[in-house]
């Protein structure tokens, strides 16, 4: 696959507004897909952020593989990163936020009391490609919806602040991408996940390194899935064993390798292969 080029002027915009208001903001949560831990994280954003506090929340964490996460969120913290597993559809790991980012900014918060400022509410800047959950987790803070939710990327079009509670102030931003997606791995990796629209990305070379992911590393759950053995990896193989398996045939009996793909490319997006992850820690 050559290299990806991927971004809209939206994005050019939201990058100048974001340095712009990155000295509003008290600290920055970096949401990415805990199934691409690597893979979801803006690169340019370490230079754009660079001295700000900073947050990374691993949201679906629940679709990921738990121990291979928890290798990822000790190689954060390493990095001076404070890091939460989370689903922003649950309640249960949104409200664990506010607490650690006020322990993360306790000091600068106590000199502000000391010069006889008011305790106010944290200013936060949230951050993320597109589809990895930003408005979800916003309207779970808030109890209401207040930012528009999606299964597809760039719901989010603009900058708007939303007042969350008496202890937050947010910034939500819209998912941001990097110029080059110049790894062509990471392209077919945010391909798989649904975080780039099907058109952005061969959907063939999606399909094919999705294909490689499961027999390399969830081979078991790939057989059970399509009642098949994988065998020595064979593209061509693969697809008419599981296009005989679903029955996407034409009529004249060959397989419907466009049907195969659709169907595929839904089961991967809808955790039919159990919890996965696509990143390596080795990799990082």
């Amino acid at each position: 696959m050559a290299r990806f080029t991927y971004y809209p002027g939206h994005m050019a915009k939201t990058k100048r507004k974001l340095k712009e208001k990155l000295r509003w903001a008290d600290i920055v949560f970096e949401l990415l897909d805990a199934r691409a831990p690597i893979s979801s994280r803006n690169r340019d954003l370490d230079d754009i952020l660079k001295g700000k506090p900073r947050i990374v929340l691993l949201n679906k964490a629940d679709l990921a593989e738990e121990r291979e996460l928890d290798r990822f969120v000790a190689h954060f913290e390493t990095q001076g990163l404070p890091t939460l597993k989370m689903n922003a559809h649950s309640q249960r790991h949104t409200k664990e936020i506010v607490p650690l980012a006020e322990q993360v900014l306790a000091d600068k918060f106590e000199k502000e009391l000391e010069k006889g400022r008011r305790k106010r509410p944290i200013r936060a800047l949230i951050v993320g490609i597109p589809n990895v959950g930003k408005s979800t987790l916003i309207n779970q803070l808030v109890s209401k919806k207040v930012a528009n939710v999606g299964d597809r990327p760039n719901i989010t079009k603009d900058l708007q602040v939303i007042r969350i509670h008496e202890n937050l102030e947010l910034i939500d931003t819209p998912g941001l991408l990097w110029p080059n997606l110049d790894d062509e791995t990471v392209g077919l990796k945010l391909g798989l996940l649904g975080a780039l629209k099907d058109h952005m990305v061969p959907r063939d070379e999606v399909v094919i390194y999705g294909f490689k992911v499961l027999s390399e590393h969830y081979r078991e759950a790939f057989e059970q899935r399509y009642d098949l053995e994988v065998g020595d990896f064979d593209v061509l193989d693969l697809f008419e064993k599981i296009g005989k398996r679903l029955g996407s045939l034409k009529k004249g009996g060959e397989v419907d390798y466009e049907k195969v793909m659709d169907r595929f490319l839904h089961d991967f997006r809808h955790q039919r292969f159990g919890r996965i992850i696509l990143d390596r820690v080795a990799d990082a």
